[in-house]
């Protein structure tokens, strides 16, 4: 008889949008499918994490709660590295879920992260999970980088999205991914601009578009006259880069089977929006059906 085939889950990058690995997870479980082991790349790092040692429940619970005055509040501004530390989400993090040794999870699990002065992809796969999950969440230009054994380590979606090649290397037979970069540029983009304006945090709002030219000149600027802010330029490049190598990745390690969310209305920030992201990550699940049953099973 045939033995079962191991399972990889590769679980990509993708900011806000990430939380729709929690509804794809969701799915999976109730189609009876469940990962022997997991890798992660940024946000799917942490998603993954949750996942392999057993709190994804806790994860999904905070998750559906937050509220964007929560994600304000988390915002630990700074100038060195990034606008963001960090040090407040992990430290609640610390406090609500139990950090444990990548080698003692109860499901094989790995994160990647990039080594910042070569462009080297790293794998992470020991010690503490928190660190490995903070390196590779560590969003150049948003979130501080993180030195590690004397190396600065930032986010792993620079080299590797959808950490595909790491679920072979650690023994999957077959890869279930969710690559998250789908619906972010295009035509997609286009369809997410319908949606009604959200909210911005005050220092946010200071980046919109026309606010430096009204500072510099003391006149009002047209919205139709005036360029992309600074922030949505940043964040807007690195979707593209995101993208593409993620497109290039996938084309030379393809996953068995390919899940892809679709959230074009999500910003980079838009925690604040899980209970949209997980529903999105279980229809993709859904749109997948006859796939995962052909190969999985």
């Amino acid at each position: 008889m045939r033995s079962k085939p191991r399972i990889g889950l590769a679980l990509g990058s993708g900011s806000a949008r990430g939380w729709a690995h929690i509804g794809a997870i969701r799915g999976l479980e109730e189609r009876g499918i469940k990962p022997d082991l997991v890798c992660g790349t940024s946000i799917g790092a942490l998603v993954g994490a949750a996942y392999a040692s057993g709190q994804l429940a806790q994860l999904e619970k905070w998750v559906t709660g937050l509220a964007w005055t929560t994600v304000v509040r988390l915002m630990d501004l700074t100038w060195r590295g990034g606008l963001i530390r960090g040090n407040r989400l992990f430290t609640l993090f610390r406090t609500m879920f139990h950090d444990q040794e990548i080698d003692d999870l109860p499901i094989p699990y790995g994160a990647i992260a990039t080594e910042l002065y070569s462009g080297r992809e790293l794998w992470l796969r020991h010690g503490k999970v928190f660190e490995a999950v903070r390196a590779s969440c560590a969003m150049p230009g948003l979130f501080t980088p993180v030195l590690r054994d004397n190396v600065v380590l930032v986010d792993g979606g620079l080299v590797n999205p959808v950490p595909v090649s790491m679920c072979r290397a650690l023994g999957a037979e077959l890869v279930i991914a969710v690559d998250l970069s789908w619906g972010k540029l295009g035509p997609y983009r286009e369809r997410g601009r319908a949606v009604a304006p959200r909210e911005v945090p005050g220092w946010l709002a200071r980046l919109r578009p026309g606010w430096v030219e009204k500072k510099a000149t003391g006149a009002e600027v047209e919205p139709h006259e005036a360029i992309p802010s600074i922030f949505e330029v940043f964040s807007t490049s690195l979707d593209v880069v995101e993208m593409r190598v993620a497109r290039s990745r996938l084309s030379g390690d393809p996953a068995d089977v390919l899940l892809t969310p679709l959230l074009p209305d999500f910003a980079t920030m838009d925690y604040h929006r899980g209970k949209e992201a997980i529903e999105e990550g279980r229809a993709a699940v859904e749109r997948m059906g006859p796939l995962l049953q052909q190969v999985i099973g």
